[in-house]
């Protein structure tokens, strides 16, 4: 299997060519993108990864792509390009959540809650409960901070966020702060997902935005 994962969905992102080995995902390589340019840069780059590693479009077997939350722009340019791929080449889709790849980024066991910074002083947390097997979502919401550290007691909280962990070790809580989840931490997922049949066809991927465009809110306020 030769998988393409792709992360739009923040200020900088990324592509990672996988391919599957006697059981095992080999990530290829991984590729920056630089933000404000996604629309520009994403399908050259694809097509610049797959000729450098000798292969075309299609070659590939499956997409995995992060679905947010995150960047409202940045993410529909991912989810397009991936969209157009899938349904041209018939190939499956895993979608990822932000959220998990934080979570399934830690080492702790039980109820676990990702963070990551959605701005304006509110955090958005997915729960999860942490088992030998992988993740099972409870919840994914967005909370101002002070509803975010009244949620986490009792659970590890798993964050790449320095002012989170900053804020949730002073609430005393359990905090493993970690690396931004890139495109190859999203390929791996992706691939497991696939595995499981968990996929999605071009038709059924939607963005996990979990916070409304502000385009919406404003109307909404106006009417």
């Amino acid at each position: 299997m030769l998988l393409l994962a792709v992360d739009t969905s923040g200020k900088n992102g990324s592509l990672a060519l996988a391919r599957e080995h006697a059981g095992q995902l080999e990530i290829l390589e991984l590729v920056p993108l630089v933000g404000g340019t996604f629309s520009a840069q994403l399908v050259p780059q694809i097509v610049a990864l797959l000729s450098r590693h000798g292969f075309s479009k299609q070659d590939i077997s499956g997409f995995a792509v992060a679905s947010g939350p995150g960047s409202f722009t940045g993410l529909r340019v991912g989810l397009a390009a991936i969209k157009g791929l899938a349904e041209i080449l018939r190939k499956p889709i895993a979608a990822v959540s932000l959220l998990e790849a934080v979570a399934r980024s830690g080492t702790a066991q039980g109820k676990t809650l990702a963070a990551l910074d959605g701005g304006r002083g509110e955090v958005y947390a997915g729960e999860y409960e942490m088992g030998a097997t992988g993740a099972r979502m409870i919840s994914e919401r967005l909370l101002t901070r002070s509803e975010f550290l009244a949620t986490a007691p009792g659970r590890a909280v798993v964050t790449p966020d320095p002012s989170i962990a900053e804020a949730a070790r002073g609430g005393k809580l359990r905090v493993a702060e970690i690396a931004y989840p890139r495109s190859d931490r999203i390929a791996q997922l992706g691939w497991e997902k696939i595995r499981a049949g968990e996929t999605v066809s071009p038709e059924q991927l939607e963005a996990n935005y979990i916070r409304r465009p502000d385009a919406k809110i404003f109307s909404k306020a106006n009417s």
